[in-house]
């Protein structure tokens, strides 16, 4: 029998539940791959479902959707070979295993190719946010269903806390689909970050009128608004979206709950969708991942902090610290490196 390392949540609570400990390694079987983790990616969802806030999921959990590294073995009928680079995306949607452990099997239709000169950072850096900023960015009525250039060209998108991860996608996905975008963020730091992604508006909120400078940028109001805190921006949002907007909700920062003025809303035709992107429809995800995969090929997904978005490393035995940094609501993103880059 032969084990590997891996991260497990015996119980939910703070990161003291989180302890470093070797897991059995299983053979990959029909339509199955075993991956090699060379590097994992947190997310805040991570954190909630170690918190207990996911109803239904199982206890004894290696966390973690994201990751990247190489085929490790095959189960038949999978084409993969043997030491391909891939990224991987969901791994512990209603499973136990997810990437915080050196040798990972699961369905190989979330295991993606990687391309050579996509570092495993970014692979890493993908799943959740990169699938999450492509729905919202496909949800508007008479709006594209696929990313890429031209997809929308002609639309303007906001997107809402433009340094953090989703933030960051969705700038890159949206610049990349041809999209004016503007972001809102509460400092001058941010400001360059979203910028540096690729924004071609960063309005720090915390100064002035916000709204009044949106406007000033697009008279018409914003075609898109990729939203994380609906709450406190409620009222920004009906002040700047365009008749016909799609909000797209994709988190609850800052409030649980939404108000909403019901007629200012009819009258504009407004549509408030909500985004969750474990339960995306299966050809609507596949399409998301194709997508995905072809803006990486087009190098227009870079993350680090010459692309805006500052990258923490952990080492695996240091996951609670990387939770910590999550919980904390560092900017950018957190990464636990499993194996010396290959």
């Amino acid at each position: 029998m032969t084990t590997h390392r891996a991260v497990v949540a015996e119980q939910t609570g703070g990161t003291e539940v989180l302890r470093l400990t070797d897991r059995t390694t299983t053979d990959p079987g029909p339509g199955e791959v075993r991956v090699r983790i060379v590097v994992s990616g947190v997310n805040p969802t991570d954190c909630k479902v170690r918190r207990g806030e996911r109803p239904g999921q199982p206890l004894g959990v290696v966390l973690h959707q994201d990751g990247a590294g190489t085929v490790d073995a095959v189960g038949p009928g999978v084409d993969l070979q043997v030491g391909q680079r891939v990224w991987v995306w969901e791994a512990a949607w209603q499973r136990t295993d997810g990437t915080a452990q050196d040798l990972l099997v699961l369905p190989a239709e979330q295991v993606v190719q990687l391309p050579e000169e996509a570092s495993y950072d970014l692979g890493a850096s993908l799943g959740i946010p990169a699938l999450t900023a492509h729905r919202c960015l496909t949800v508007a009525e008479g709006g594209p269903d696929r990313l890429g250039p031209g997809a929308l060209d002609g639309r303007t998108v906001l997107v809402a806390g433009g340094a953090g991860a989703v933030g960051h996608a969705a700038i890159q996905l949206a610049r990349w689909s041809d999209a004016t975008v503007l972001t809102t963020v509460s400092s001058p730091a941010k400001a360059l970050l979203a910028q540096t992604a690729g924004a071609h508006h960063a309005v720090d909120y915390t100064v002035g009128d916000t709204a009044a400078a949106i406007r000033a940028i697009v008279p018409g109001g914003v075609d898109v608004i990729v939203e994380v805190a609906p709450g406190p921006n409620a009222a920004l949002d009906l002040a700047v979206v365009a008749p016909g907007a799609t909000i797209a909700v994709y988190a609850v920062d800052g409030a649980p709950e939404l108000t909403l003025p019901i007629r200012p809303h009819m009258v504009l035709g407004t549509r408030w969708q909500f985004v969750m992107v474990y339960t995306v429809p299966r050809t609507t995800k596949l399409h998301a991942v194709a997508d995905v995969s072809a803006a990486v090929a087009a190098g227009v997904l870079p993350v680090g902090e010459s692309a805006g978005l500052p990258l923490h490393r952990f080492a695996l035995a240091e996951t609670a610290a990387a939770h910590e940094a999550v919980d904390r609501h560092v900017v950018g993103k957190v990464l636990i490196d499993l194996l010396p880059d290959v």
